[in-house]
């Protein structure tokens, strides 16, 4: 029988019935953790309050990578690895080099990726489990067409129910003990490594208590059914992914200084987490209170008093969060919300679910900003970029300047319904602040700021000290905008 007619069989099968489900695993329990080196570096200092976490924003790629990196080489016991995308370039093959080296040096690794944007990496997955001794497992997988993300949405159309379901969750987690998650994907450019186009972004790095939370549910998600060995779907011959040796500069690798000096350099503040529960992924579009954490996420937002600010790439409101918004207004709270332009984005389709409601939110009151698609910023007061094309895909939400919210959910529905998300709430004001002076960094000089002028869209922004205004959606062309006009009607928001 063919190789890709078996993995279709045994996928049926588990998906029918659960007859070929792995053996569960759990994270590195809390004393152990705490033995390792990390554990030791990670360490409140005295003067922490109980129940504490510590805090780091991580807001260039730079930084985000050089941290993966600094704990892939230090763990001892555990690397546990949720990703929604694993990319095939530099920056993602030398994390998974790394990875595997840990793995060579006794070091228990499980990797879970979602299967949607995998297309071509099965060769890497059977690398890392036959050769490297790497668990890895792939979460609602396409059990056929597996070569191309065009096959694999071909193969699956009659199952769409189910592969509508991703988990778009990111997190890194070494012995237990500290952290990395955010909204960052492996690829070259969510680090600013690209050559063409880079992402504003921001991850944490994280340690105390709030990883032990996130350390669970790694855990539910890894022992879910939805989640399956690759090596029962993945077909084809192994190839090891070779590190490309990417180069660090020493100022951004604080997470090794940090090791290397006995304690990470950390704000040590209250931190939740919301993480969603993986049975989402069978919920058909309508979660339970239990399984999703849009409603936690509303209920911060209708808690502000003085400001909110939003920043999402894909911000698709909805009745029900125009509502909010202008409910906030009327109370007398200012609303930002920092978003992707049409010439930014890099999915046009959801930017019908945001046009549609831009001018009744601009009559509401709410303020907009939109990220050009060439960053003009101000050096040092936000991260640097490397390529000329940039677009947003930092996930926060800053309440009166005290309260930050970060993660991996866009505020559309597909984040609040379908997808798998997580995302910390750090209550901590200079965290916040910080946030929201990078955010100035983009919106004074990156951002096309919307307004209503008798009744019609208005662009501005400054360039070389002069103010420019457009009438129409900027540096966006007209076949763009003309297909988005005639797709808008047919395209509800609960498919954005």
């Amino acid at each position: 029988m063919h190789a890709r007619l078996v993995a279709f069989v045994v996928a049926a099968l588990l998906f029918a019935g659960g007859v070929l489900a792995a053996p569960p695993s759990a994270s590195l329990p809390a004393a152990e953790a705490a033995a390792t080196r990390l554990g030791r570096v990670a360490t409140p200092p005295p003067e922490a309050a109980p129940g504490r976490s510590g805090v780091r924003l991580l807001a260039t790629g730079e930084e985000a990578l050089a941290s993966l990196l600094a704990l892939a080489d230090a763990a001892e016991r555990t690397l546990d690895i949720q990703q929604y995308l694993i990319a095939d370039d530099a920056s993602a093959r030398t994390v998974l080099a790394r990875v595997v080296a840990a793995a060579q040096r006794g070091v228990r690794v499980r990797i879970l990726v979602d299967d949607l944007n995998a297309a071509g990496l099965d060769p890497v997955f059977l690398h890392l489990v036959r050769d490297a001794d790497v668990a890895v497992r792939l979460f609602n997988p396409f059990p056929t067409g597996r070569f191309s993300l065009a096959t694999r949405l071909l193969g699956g159309a009659l199952d769409f129910e189910r592969l509508n379901h991703r988990m778009h969750i990111k997190l890194f987690i070494a012995d237990g003990a500290v952290a990395v998650t955010g909204g960052r994907n492996l690829g070259d450019e969510y680090f600013t490594r690209h050559t063409q186009s880079n992402f504003v972004d921001l991850d944490v790095v994280l340690a105390g208590p709030a990883v032990r939370r996130l350390a669970d549910s790694f855990d539910r998600f890894w022992n879910s059914p939805q989640s399956l060995p690759a090596q029962t779907v993945a077909d084809g011959a192994a190839e090891a992914p070779a590190d490309d040796g990417v180069f660090i500069t020493p100022a951004a690798d604080f997470v090794r200084r940090g090791i290397a000096a006995g304690r990470l350099d950390l704000s040590w503040v209250p931190v939740a987490t919301l993480a969603e529960a993986p049975s989402k992924a069978t919920a058909e579009g309508e979660p339970t209170v239990r399984e999703t954490i849009a409603d936690d996420i509303a209920k911060l937002m209708r808690a502000a008093r003085r400001e909110l600010v939003i920043v999402s790439p894909y911000f698709v409101p909805g009745r029900k969060g125009v509502e909010l918004l202008a409910a906030l207004r009327r109370a007398g709270v200012r609303v930002r919300v920092v978003t992707n332009s049409l010439a930014s984005t890099d999915s046009p389709i959801v930017h019908i679910g945001y046009a549609r409601y831009r001018e009744e939110l601009l009559r509401a009151g709410v303020e907009l900003a939109e990220l050009r698609p060439v960053v003009g910023i101000e050096p040092g007061r936000s991260p640097p970029f490397r390529s000329a094309h940039a677009s947003l895909h930092v996930k926060a939400v800053v309440i009166d300047q005290a309260t930050l919210l970060v993660g991996s959910m866009n505020m559309d529905p597909r984040s609040a319904r379908v997808n798998s998300e997580m995302g910390l709430v750090i209550r901590s004001a200079p965290i916040a602040r910080e946030v929201l002076r990078l955010l100035d960094g983009v919106v004074d000089e990156g951002s096309w700021r919307v307004s209503l002028v008798d009744g019609r869209l208005r662009w501005t922004a400054r360039e070389g000290g002069v103010e420019r205004t457009w009438d129409d959606e900027p540096e966006a062309g007209w076949a763009t905008r003309v297909g988005l006009w005639l797709v808008a009607p047919f395209a509800p928001d609960e498919l954005l």
